[in-house]
């Protein structure tokens, strides 16, 4: 793939829904966050809800065995971690997700979406911020947080606000750049390589 093919050729994000609850919020948020990202030219959005994701707890090495999302995560340029704030932190399961995996993470870029009460799920996301560096992967500084998004649930769903559409534009417009930058880096590498 020569440098203009990688640096002009769509993102390909994997959108990861970090919460497994039964009852929970993450499906409306889901539903507007593709809905706006649908508007965004130049991206292939691959929503991997880890409800619909049999991952057994950790019982092997991390990066060890291939999984249902193997090819998904490693397939992906960048990620956009939707995660919810419960107890101060983010849910087992994403955890889970993550340790599953490790070359699949390396060398591209992670953005985040959290929500909660009155966090908007930062406390989440600054956790998140320091596992995925182990991985080899760079989180952005941009986030979109959503405090309390619950109290904009109207007929058609959740309804972001103008603020949190800036926020996600922002974010995005920072995933994109370091999405080409670091696949560009991804690409040059396998050239010397070979």
């Amino acid at each position: 793939m020569s440098t203009e093919t990688t640096t002009q050729s769509p993102i390909r994000l994997a959108v990861i829904i970090g919460s497994v609850r039964h009852e929970r919020f993450a499906d409306a948020i889901t539903g507007w966050l593709l809905t706006e990202l649908a508007t965004i030219d130049g991206v292939e959005v691959d929503p991997i809800d880890l409800a619909d994701i049999d991952l057994p707890l950790q019982g092997t090495r991390p990066g060890g065995t291939e999984t249902v999302i193997s090819d998904r995560l490693r397939d992906a340029d960048a990620f956009l971690v939707v995660t919810p704030e419960y107890n101060h932190s983010f849910p087992a399961a994403l955890k889970n997700a993550i340790d599953w995996h490790f070359t699949e993470w390396a060398y591209k870029p992670v953005a985040f979406v959290g929500y909660g009460a009155g966090s908007g799920g930062i406390r989440a996301i600054e956790q998140l911020r320091l596992i995925f560096p182990e991985l080899r992967a760079t989180t952005i500084r941009d986030a979109v947080l959503l405090n309390a998004p619950w109290t904009r649930l109207g007929p058609n769903g959740y309804e972001g606000t103008e603020g949190e559409r800036g926020a996600l534009a922002a974010t995005m417009t920072e995933l994109g750049w370091w999405a080409r930058t670091l696949r560009a880096g991804r690409v040059a590498a396998q050239v010397s390589a070979s």
